[in-house]
Protein backbone atom coordinates (compact mmCIF):
# COMPACT_ATOMS: atom_id res chain seq x y z
CA UNK A 1 0.00 0.00 0.00
CA UNK A 2 1.42 3.39 -0.99
CA UNK A 3 1.52 6.25 1.51
CA UNK A 4 -1.32 8.01 -0.31
CA UNK A 5 -3.42 4.83 -0.23
CA UNK A 6 -2.70 4.43 3.49
CA UNK A 7 -4.02 7.92 4.22
CA UNK A 8 -7.12 7.35 2.10
CA UNK A 9 -7.75 4.03 3.83
CA UNK A 10 -7.36 5.71 7.24
CA UNK A 11 -9.81 8.44 6.21
CA UNK A 12 -12.39 5.99 4.93
CA UNK A 13 -12.15 3.07 7.36
CA UNK A 14 -11.02 4.66 10.63
CA UNK A 15 -11.69 8.40 10.77
CA UNK A 16 -14.94 8.51 8.79
CA UNK A 17 -17.89 8.96 11.12
CA UNK A 18 -15.73 9.39 14.22
CA UNK A 19 -13.29 12.26 13.49
CA UNK A 20 -14.25 14.69 10.71
CA UNK A 21 -11.03 16.61 11.36
CA UNK A 22 -8.78 13.61 10.78
CA UNK A 23 -10.88 12.39 7.86
CA UNK A 24 -10.50 15.73 6.04
CA UNK A 25 -6.82 16.00 6.90
CA UNK A 26 -5.98 12.44 5.82
CA UNK A 27 -7.73 12.92 2.47
CA UNK A 28 -5.85 16.19 1.93
CA UNK A 29 -2.47 14.62 2.77
CA UNK A 30 -3.21 11.81 0.30
CA UNK A 31 -3.43 14.46 -2.47
CA UNK A 32 -0.40 16.47 -1.35
CA UNK A 33 2.68 15.39 -3.29
CA UNK A 34 5.07 17.48 -1.19
CA UNK A 35 3.89 15.98 2.11
CA UNK A 36 3.87 12.49 0.63
CA UNK A 37 7.48 12.93 -0.51
CA UNK A 38 8.49 13.99 3.01
CA UNK A 39 6.67 11.03 4.54
CA UNK A 40 8.33 8.64 2.10
CA UNK A 41 11.71 9.72 3.50
CA UNK A 42 11.02 8.00 6.85
CA UNK A 43 10.69 4.22 7.37
CA UNK A 44 7.31 2.83 6.23
CA UNK A 45 5.93 2.09 9.75
CA UNK A 46 6.58 5.73 10.69
CA UNK A 47 4.35 7.12 7.91
CA UNK A 48 1.25 6.12 9.86
CA UNK A 49 -1.49 8.81 9.67
CA UNK A 50 -2.41 9.00 13.35
CA UNK A 51 1.29 8.99 14.32
CA UNK A 52 1.95 12.00 12.08
CA UNK A 53 -1.12 13.84 13.36
CA UNK A 54 -0.21 13.13 17.00
CA UNK A 55 3.38 14.31 16.50
CA UNK A 56 2.18 17.57 14.96
CA UNK A 57 -0.21 18.13 17.86
CA UNK A 58 2.49 17.27 20.40
CA UNK A 59 4.83 19.81 18.78
CA UNK A 60 2.13 22.46 19.02
CA UNK A 61 1.07 22.41 15.38
CA UNK A 62 -2.46 22.70 13.90
CA UNK A 63 -4.51 19.79 12.54
CA UNK A 64 -7.87 21.45 11.85
CA UNK A 65 -6.80 23.15 8.61
CA UNK A 66 -4.76 21.42 5.90
CA UNK A 67 -2.99 24.57 4.67
CA UNK A 68 -1.85 25.50 8.16
CA UNK A 69 -0.94 21.87 8.83
CA UNK A 70 1.23 21.55 5.70
CA UNK A 71 2.92 24.88 6.41
CA UNK A 72 3.81 23.69 9.90
CA UNK A 73 5.03 20.27 8.74
CA UNK A 74 7.20 21.61 5.94
CA UNK A 75 8.65 24.39 8.13
CA UNK A 76 9.39 22.02 11.02
CA UNK A 77 10.10 18.83 9.09
CA UNK A 78 13.43 17.97 10.82
CA UNK A 79 11.67 18.03 14.23
CA UNK A 80 8.62 16.19 12.88
CA UNK A 81 10.79 13.49 11.26
CA UNK A 82 12.80 13.04 14.46
CA UNK A 83 9.65 12.47 16.50
CA UNK A 84 8.17 10.14 13.88
CA UNK A 85 11.29 7.98 14.02
CA UNK A 86 11.45 7.86 17.82
CA UNK A 87 7.78 7.55 18.76
CA UNK A 88 4.96 5.04 18.26
CA UNK A 89 1.18 5.16 18.51
CA UNK A 90 1.09 4.10 22.15
CA UNK A 91 -2.50 5.26 22.43
CA UNK A 92 -3.26 3.33 25.62
CA UNK A 93 -6.98 3.61 24.89
CA UNK A 94 -8.71 2.32 28.03
CA UNK A 95 -11.93 1.81 26.08
CA UNK A 96 -10.32 -1.42 24.87
CA UNK A 97 -10.62 -2.78 28.40
CA UNK A 98 -14.35 -3.10 27.66
CA UNK A 99 -13.48 -5.54 24.88
CA UNK A 100 -11.18 -7.65 27.05
CA UNK A 101 -13.38 -7.68 30.16
CA UNK A 102 -15.95 -10.34 29.08
CA UNK A 103 -13.10 -12.78 28.41
CA UNK A 104 -11.24 -11.96 31.63
CA UNK A 105 -14.39 -12.31 33.72
CA UNK A 106 -15.04 -15.81 32.30
CA UNK A 107 -11.58 -17.19 33.13
CA UNK A 108 -10.79 -18.99 36.43
CA UNK A 109 -10.10 -16.38 39.09
CA UNK A 110 -7.89 -14.80 40.36
CA UNK A 111 -5.87 -13.42 37.45
CA UNK A 112 -2.29 -12.35 36.81
CA UNK A 113 -2.25 -9.98 33.84
CA UNK A 114 0.64 -9.41 31.44
CA UNK A 115 0.09 -6.85 28.69
CA UNK A 116 2.33 -6.85 25.63
CA UNK A 117 2.74 -3.38 24.17
CA UNK A 118 1.55 -1.88 27.43
CA UNK A 119 2.44 1.77 26.77
CA UNK A 120 1.80 3.36 30.21
CA UNK A 121 -0.08 0.29 31.45
CA UNK A 122 -3.57 1.80 31.73
CA UNK A 123 -5.27 -1.33 30.39
CA UNK A 124 -3.75 -3.33 33.24
CA UNK A 125 -6.51 -2.03 35.53
CA UNK A 126 -9.71 -3.58 34.07
CA UNK A 127 -10.90 -4.32 37.60
CA UNK A 128 -10.89 -0.62 38.52
CA UNK A 129 -13.11 0.77 35.77
CA UNK A 130 -16.87 0.84 35.25
CA UNK A 131 -18.53 -0.62 32.15
CA UNK A 132 -21.83 -0.30 30.36
CA UNK A 133 -22.93 -2.91 27.81
CA UNK A 134 -26.34 -1.83 26.59
CA UNK A 135 -28.48 -1.65 29.74
CA UNK A 136 -26.04 -3.67 31.86
CA UNK A 137 -23.54 -1.91 34.13
CA UNK A 138 -20.56 -3.64 35.75
CA UNK A 139 -18.38 -2.06 38.42
CA UNK A 140 -19.03 0.84 40.75
CA UNK A 141 -16.06 3.21 40.51
CA UNK A 142 -13.57 4.66 38.05
CA UNK A 143 -14.19 6.02 34.54
CA UNK A 144 -17.21 4.66 32.65
CA UNK A 145 -16.42 2.66 29.50
CA UNK A 146 -19.41 2.24 27.18
CA UNK A 147 -19.44 -0.52 24.59
CA UNK A 148 -22.34 -1.23 22.25
CA UNK A 149 -22.67 -4.98 21.76
CA UNK A 150 -24.38 -7.48 19.51
CA UNK A 151 -24.64 -11.15 20.50
CA UNK A 152 -22.80 -10.74 23.80
CA UNK A 153 -24.02 -11.87 27.21
CA UNK A 154 -22.37 -9.18 29.38
CA UNK A 155 -20.32 -10.19 32.41
CA UNK A 156 -21.97 -9.80 35.79
CA UNK A 157 -18.85 -9.03 37.85
CA UNK A 158 -15.38 -7.62 37.53
CA UNK A 159 -12.40 -9.96 37.41
CA UNK A 160 -10.17 -10.39 40.46
CA UNK A 161 -6.69 -9.21 39.50
CA UNK A 162 -3.95 -10.05 42.01
CA UNK A 163 -0.88 -9.24 39.89
CA UNK A 164 -0.27 -7.07 36.83
CA UNK A 165 2.73 -6.24 34.68
CA UNK A 166 3.42 -4.86 31.22
CA UNK A 167 6.05 -5.23 28.52
CA UNK A 168 6.96 -2.55 25.98
CA UNK A 169 9.95 -1.52 23.89
CA UNK A 170 9.48 2.01 25.18
CA UNK A 171 7.19 2.01 28.24
CA UNK A 172 5.68 5.33 29.22
CA UNK A 173 5.74 6.62 32.79
CA UNK A 174 2.23 7.66 33.79
CA UNK A 175 3.71 9.80 36.58
CA UNK A 176 5.65 11.85 33.97
CA UNK A 177 3.96 15.01 32.69
CA UNK A 178 5.79 14.67 29.34
CA UNK A 179 4.60 11.09 28.82
CA UNK A 180 1.04 12.02 29.78
CA UNK A 181 1.12 14.88 27.26
CA UNK A 182 2.15 12.42 24.51
CA UNK A 183 -0.79 10.17 25.41
CA UNK A 184 -3.13 13.17 25.17
CA UNK A 185 -1.66 14.15 21.79
CA UNK A 186 -2.64 10.70 20.50
CA UNK A 187 -6.31 11.35 21.21
CA UNK A 188 -8.27 12.49 18.17
CA UNK A 189 -9.49 16.11 18.15
CA UNK A 190 -13.21 15.56 18.70
CA UNK A 191 -12.81 12.83 21.32
CA UNK A 192 -13.02 14.84 24.52
CA UNK A 193 -14.68 11.91 26.31
CA UNK A 194 -11.56 9.83 25.65
CA UNK A 195 -9.38 12.61 27.03
CA UNK A 196 -11.45 12.71 30.23
CA UNK A 197 -11.26 8.91 30.58
CA UNK A 198 -7.51 8.99 30.04
CA UNK A 199 -7.06 11.53 32.83
CA UNK A 200 -9.24 9.49 35.19
CA UNK A 201 -7.34 6.29 34.40
CA UNK A 202 -4.01 8.11 34.78
CA UNK A 203 -5.03 9.15 38.30
CA UNK A 204 -5.73 5.49 39.17
CA UNK A 205 -2.40 4.31 37.77
CA UNK A 206 -0.45 7.18 39.31
CA UNK A 207 -1.70 6.17 42.75
CA UNK A 208 -0.55 2.57 42.15
CA UNK A 209 1.98 2.59 39.28
CA UNK A 210 2.11 -0.59 37.21
CA UNK A 211 5.15 -2.81 36.87
CA UNK A 212 6.44 -2.12 33.35
CA UNK A 213 9.40 -3.90 31.77
CA UNK A 214 11.34 -2.42 28.87
CA UNK A 215 12.03 -5.14 26.34
CA UNK A 216 11.12 -7.22 23.30
CA UNK A 217 7.89 -9.21 23.28
CA UNK A 218 9.69 -12.47 22.46
CA UNK A 219 12.90 -12.10 24.46
CA UNK A 220 11.41 -10.85 27.73
CA UNK A 221 8.00 -12.53 27.89
CA UNK A 222 9.03 -15.93 29.33
CA UNK A 223 10.71 -14.36 32.38
CA UNK A 224 7.73 -12.11 33.01
CA UNK A 225 5.33 -15.05 32.84
CA UNK A 226 7.57 -16.98 35.25
CA UNK A 227 7.46 -14.05 37.69
CA UNK A 228 3.66 -14.12 37.90
CA UNK A 229 2.13 -15.97 40.88
CA UNK A 230 1.62 -19.64 39.93
CA UNK A 231 -1.66 -19.92 41.84
CA UNK A 232 -3.29 -17.27 39.59
CA UNK A 233 -4.55 -17.71 36.04
CA UNK A 234 -1.86 -16.06 33.94
CA UNK A 235 -3.16 -14.05 31.00
CA UNK A 236 -1.09 -12.48 28.22
CA UNK A 237 -3.01 -9.91 26.21
CA UNK A 238 -2.48 -7.18 23.63
CA UNK A 239 -4.71 -4.75 21.73
CA UNK A 240 -3.74 -3.17 18.38
CA UNK A 241 -0.03 -3.78 18.94
CA UNK A 242 1.26 -6.47 16.59
CA UNK A 243 0.76 -4.43 13.41
CA UNK A 244 3.83 -2.47 14.55
CA UNK A 245 5.90 -5.66 14.92
CA UNK A 246 7.84 -7.10 11.93
CA UNK A 247 6.20 -10.20 10.48
CA UNK A 248 8.96 -12.61 11.52
CA UNK A 249 8.89 -11.39 15.15
CA UNK A 250 5.12 -11.56 15.10
CA UNK A 251 5.28 -15.20 14.04
CA UNK A 252 7.87 -15.96 16.72
CA UNK A 253 5.66 -14.33 19.35
CA UNK A 254 2.66 -16.37 18.30
CA UNK A 255 4.67 -19.59 18.55
CA UNK A 256 6.08 -18.55 21.92
CA UNK A 257 2.81 -17.55 23.55
CA UNK A 258 1.28 -20.85 22.48
CA UNK A 259 4.00 -22.70 24.35
CA UNK A 260 3.67 -20.81 27.66
CA UNK A 261 1.35 -21.74 30.57
CA UNK A 262 -0.96 -18.80 29.89
CA UNK A 263 -4.23 -17.83 28.32
CA UNK A 264 -3.69 -15.53 25.34
CA UNK A 265 -6.11 -12.71 24.48
CA UNK A 266 -5.47 -10.84 21.23
CA UNK A 267 -7.30 -7.92 19.64
CA UNK A 268 -5.70 -7.29 16.26
CA UNK A 269 -6.61 -6.87 12.62
CA UNK A 270 -7.38 -10.10 10.77
CA UNK A 271 -4.44 -9.37 8.48
CA UNK A 272 -2.14 -9.23 11.53
CA UNK A 273 -3.37 -12.27 13.48
CA UNK A 274 -5.01 -14.48 10.89
CA UNK A 275 -7.62 -17.21 11.35
CA UNK A 276 -8.71 -19.99 8.95
CA UNK A 277 -12.35 -18.88 8.88
CA UNK A 278 -14.13 -15.75 10.05
CA UNK A 279 -17.74 -14.66 9.63
CA UNK A 280 -18.24 -11.47 7.62
CA UNK A 281 -17.35 -8.29 9.49
CA UNK A 282 -20.12 -5.77 10.22
CA UNK A 283 -20.94 -4.14 6.90
CA UNK A 284 -20.31 -0.49 7.77
CA UNK A 285 -17.01 -0.06 5.95
CA UNK A 286 -15.02 0.65 9.10
CA UNK A 287 -11.84 -1.12 10.13
CA UNK A 288 -12.54 -4.00 12.51
CA UNK A 289 -10.23 -6.00 14.75
CA UNK A 290 -10.75 -9.58 15.91
CA UNK A 291 -10.96 -10.48 19.60
CA UNK A 292 -9.61 -13.98 20.19
CA UNK A 293 -8.86 -16.26 23.14
CA UNK A 294 -6.07 -18.83 22.78
CA UNK A 295 -6.20 -18.45 19.01
CA UNK A 296 -9.98 -18.91 18.78
CA UNK A 297 -11.79 -15.89 17.30
CA UNK A 298 -14.70 -14.59 19.37
CA UNK A 299 -15.85 -11.18 18.12
CA UNK A 300 -15.37 -8.27 15.75
CA UNK A 301 -14.40 -5.10 17.58
CA UNK A 302 -13.96 -1.42 16.78
CA UNK A 303 -10.62 0.24 17.41
CA UNK A 304 -11.33 2.33 20.50
CA UNK A 305 -13.57 -0.22 22.21
CA UNK A 306 -16.84 1.48 21.38
CA UNK A 307 -18.53 -1.54 19.78
CA UNK A 308 -18.30 -5.34 19.73
CA UNK A 309 -20.06 -7.94 17.57
CA UNK A 310 -19.82 -11.32 19.28
CA UNK A 311 -20.03 -14.34 16.96
CA UNK A 312 -18.57 -17.21 19.01
CA UNK A 313 -20.86 -19.78 20.61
Amino acid sequence: MSTAEWYLDFAERQARGTSPTYERLARAVARDDELLALLDSVPPPKRQPNLLFAVVQWLGGPVADHDLFRTFVTAHWPAVATELRSRATQTNEIGRSALVLPVLAALPQPLALIEVGASAGLNLYPDRYRYRYGDVEVGSSGPMLRCATTGLTPPTALPQVVWRAGLDLNPLDITSAADRSWLEALIWPEHEHRRERLRAAAAIATADPPRLIRGDLVDELPALVAAAPPDATRVVFHTSVLYQVPAERRAAFRTLVGSLPVHWISIEGSDVVSFPELPPAPDDGRHQNVLALDGKPLAWTEGHGQEMTWFAG
